[in-house]
This record gives C-alpha cells, structure tokens and sequence, in this order.
C-alpha cells in the first residue's frame, strides 16, 4: 500500500483516514464528502479511488484480516510451541495497540461489509484463529481439546483487542506488558480447564 518512495499511497491515506472517522462516528455518521476532505479532496474525486463508502470499510476489514493472518502464519510456524504463542501474542498486541480504530470499526462496522466481502473477511479470521488453536495444542500436547483450544483464543482476543478501552490507562510499553501477561497466563492456564 505504499508507493517506492516508502509514502502512503492516496489509497492508502483514504482507508486510514476512513478509520478514524468510522471510528469516531460510526459508518453511516460519515458521508463521503467529510471522508474526501479528511484527506484533502472532493466527495466525488474519492470515486477515483473506491466506488463507495461500503468498498472503503471491506478493503480496510479484508486489509487487516489479511496481514493478520499472513503474520499470524508465519509467527505459529515456529518449531516451538512457547516461542510461536509469545510472537503470536507480541504480533497481536502490537497491532491492537497500534491500530484501536481500525478495532473499533471491525467489532462495530463488520455487518455493513457486503457480501461476498463480508465472507472473506470471516474466512480470513477464522483461518487466524486457527493458527492460534494450533500452537494452543501443540503447547499443551493434547492436553486441550479443539473445541476448548479455540474458545480459549476468543477469549484471550477479547482482552486483546479491548485497548480501544483501555490502551489510554498506561504508556504503551507498560500496557503491551500488561497485555503480554495476562493473554500468556490465560492462554497457558487454559489446559487446566477442560473438563
């Protein structure tokens, strides 16, 4: 989504800016002329670069769902088990505490994706919940049932993606510890609970 030179293509600063102003006032809060002008253009000249409102929001859900899942992948392909959840876990906290908007906008605008868009975006996300169920298991070395593996990782995403709420309370460095902490604990405890 960047040009050579290492700059936001104008692509890119729509879907960005879109974030915010989903975020802050909601999909249907936001008309396309206050999207243009949030990145220096008309309403109209936005069409150039998306046919509408509703392609902003699915390219910028499939966007994340995409390099969640593309780094997700290869962080759960590490040989060992403790070291794949901890970069999993340092990945995922990262991002949410880098990107609260587009959080935001995912848990509140995700019905207003069209179909078939809307399914990809669910396909991505499941298919990264899925790298998480499997270091899960090969943590626990079939101590932990799928079923059981998987409702741990929602979970543990919903403290996760929670920063929106909370990130404000500490500085970042303290608040992705605090993060890293509990996730760990929870998601490392999770065995012991199956039956």
């Amino acid at each position: 989504m960047t040009e050579a030179t290492g700059a936001p293509t104008r692509r890119a600063e729509i879907l960005q800016a879109a974030a915010e102003l989903f975020a802050r006032h909601g999909y249907h809060g936001v008309s396309i002329g206050e999207l243009g002008r949030a990145v220096g253009l008309t309403g109209p000249a936005l069409y150039r670069h998306f046919r509408g409102k509703d392609a902003v929001l699915a390219e910028m859900l499939l966007d994340i769902s995409r390099r969640l899942l593309e780094e997700g992948t290869r962080r759960a392909a590490l040989p060992d088990p403790a070291a794949a959840l901890d970069a999993l876990l340092r990945w995922h906290i990262d991002f949410a505490l880098d990107n609260p908007a587009l959080i935001t906008v995912h848990e509140r605008e995700l019905d207003n994706v069209p179909e078939p868009q809307r399914h990809q975006i669910r396909r991505l996300q499941r298919a990264y919940v899925e790298q998480w169920v499997g270091v899960l298991r090969r943590l626990h070395a079939g101590g932990i049932g799928e079923a059981h593996a998987r409702a741990a990782v929602h979970a543990a995403f919903g403290l996760l993606n929670s920063t929106p709420h909370s990130a404000g309370e500490l500085d970042r460095q303290a608040m992705a510890g605090l993060l890293h902490a509990m996730a760990a604990a929870a998601l490392s405890g999770a065995a012991g609970r199956t039956r």
